[in-house]
């Protein structure tokens, strides 16, 4: 089994003028797609070993929600707030060790930067959408970029 990134875009959030930017919570249309993501991610048997999440309300909310369905508990990581990239992404895989499965929970624009940076493609990461980056050696290809839509069909929701 090789190594695989899941990135996991936090869900629909409160405007930009509700409360400060970090503050900011999740409506009630982001919680649902934070909880079909967790089911979704079930429903396709993919065995997350570790998790982590920005300290960004949004983003901490969506990674507690989804990872009740996969029964693991998110840590927050501070480079996830902003500025994450290819190298601390690595850098978590490598800690986690071979053959795990990694999931982040944060923001955009950061998420697709990482996906282009590893892999060489280019994607737009929906609010709730997932990414999955395989790994082998030092090749990285994304193998599945879901929309919430797509997320929901697959959660059964």
């Amino acid at each position: 089994m090789a190594q695989q990134l899941w990135l996991l875009r936090h869900g629909e959030a409160e405007p930009h003028d509700a409360r400060p930017d970090f503050d900011r919570e999740l409506t009630d249309r982001g919680r649902s797609q934070a909880r079909n993501a967790g089911r979704a991610l079930a429903a396709l048997k993919v065995e997350v070993h570790l998790a982590f999440t920005s300290p960004r309300v949004r983003a901490r909310d969506t990674a507690l929600l989804a990872c009740q369905a996969l029964g693991i508990e998110p840590v927050e990581h501070e480079a996830l707030a902003a500025g994450f990239d290819a190298d601390e992404a690595l850098a978590l895989l490598a800690a986690a060790g071979p053959d795990q499965r990694v999931l982040v929970s944060g923001h955009e624009p950061d998420f697709s930067q990482v996906v282009h940076d590893l892999t060489g493609g280019r994607i737009d990461m929906k609010k709730g959408g997932i990414a999955g980056v395989r790994f082998d050696g030092t090749l990285a290809e994304l193998i599945v970029l879901l929309r919430p839509r797509e997320i929901d069909r697959i959660a059964g929701a």
